[in-house]
């Protein structure tokens, strides 16, 4: 029988009510036959809990089931497939990758490539499991995928980018912004992650990265708005400084503003705390980012896009 230890929950950054615990504790004991991707499916069309694109938040929704498991509720044991979060299997490499060496201006035009249809969602998975240091995961939450493409003279593909949900909280991100629990409840979703980001071993193109990041942040704002229908106002990213240096974050113009407790997405009761520390970087799409974000009083222009996607490679960059 489930505890019935009272638990303090969020969804989405949100304390989950107690009426909302009993729809959840209904249509998990009434309906035994549903898989856990149903019944968070249910459960959001019930307490209509909807991104504002008026799609289902159903991922987010089964996270919050898997955490009662066995505290307040009894989930049906899980069924043949891949969960979310986990490692994923990848297509075969099916041709010898290319090796160019350069510098940018050699391969122009680079180019930032959504990345569609199955074919190119197997090939982005199989680079990044094969070469990225932390492999390829399944997002949580919201996710675009590209390719970097440069012409040597025909296109190839020279790495992989994907921007995902943000971190809900992080102390040195939140206090750089100014952030109380309040305004990070009303704006968090203005936040994009870029969780990862691969140009591929073979590819010896001096200033590659910091071009493509500049041009994925002129492209993200209205493909993420096209897909989800709410328009980023701010980038994030996590950097392993044990193993990098950012250098090509830096060069891009994004700023760094200090680092994680190491805990990690779901650490909740802080077992890792400091086990592995990142360097925050932050990157603002539009003006006055930072006091949008705060919630502060802006000028009309401030949702104007920032100076730096007229001209990717500028040197200069408004501040937060």
């Amino acid at each position: 029988m489930p505890s019935t230890h009272p638990l303090i929950l969020r969804f989405c950054g949100e304390q989950v009510a107690p009426d909302h615990l009993e729809v959840i504790r209904s249509v998990t004991g009434d309906c035994p036959g549903l898989s856990r991707t149903e019944l968070a499916s249910t459960i959001c069309e019930i307490l209509d809990w909807r991104r504002l694109n008026g799609r289902l938040k159903t991922v987010e929704c089964r996270a919050l089931l898997e955490e009662l498991d066995g505290k307040l509720l009894r989930l049906p044991p899980l069924r043949a497939g891949r969960p979310r979060g986990s490692r994923t299997s990848t297509a075969p490499r099916t041709a010898p990758e290319l090796s160019l060496t350069g510098t940018r201006r050699d391969f122009d035009p680079v180019e930032i490539v959504p990345v569609s249809g199955p074919q190119e969602q197997a090939l982005w998975r199989s680079l990044v499991e094969r070469h990225h240091y932390l492999g390829h995961r399944v997002p949580f939450g919201a996710q675009l995928r590209y390719f970097v493409r440069v012409h040597a003279p025909e296109p190839v593909i020279a790495g992989c980018l994907q921007f995902s949900s943000p971190a809900w909280r992080m102390e040195a991100r939140d206090r750089y912004l100014g952030w109380d629990d309040a305004a990070r409840r009303k704006n968090l979703q203005r936040v994009v992650s870029n969780s990862r980001f691969l140009i591929l071993p073979s590819m010896r193109i001096k200033n590659l990265a910091s071009s493509a990041l500049s041009l994925a942040c002129a492209r993200l704002p209205g493909d993420w708005e096209s897909r989800y229908g709410i328009r980023p106002w701010l980038l994030e990213t996590l950097v392993d400084s044990a193993r990098f240096s950012g250098s090509c974050y830096k060069a891009a113009n994004w700023v760094q503003v200090g680092e994680t407790t190491g805990r990690g997405r779901n650490d909740r009761e802080h077992l890792h705390h400091g086990e592995s520390p990142k360097t925050i970087f932050l990157f603002p799409l539009v003006k006055g980012a930072g006091r949008l974000l705060a919630g502060a009083p802006t000028s009309a222009g401030a949702l104007a896009p920032s100076m730096q996607h007229k001209n990717p490679y500028a040197s200069s960059i408004y501040a937060i």
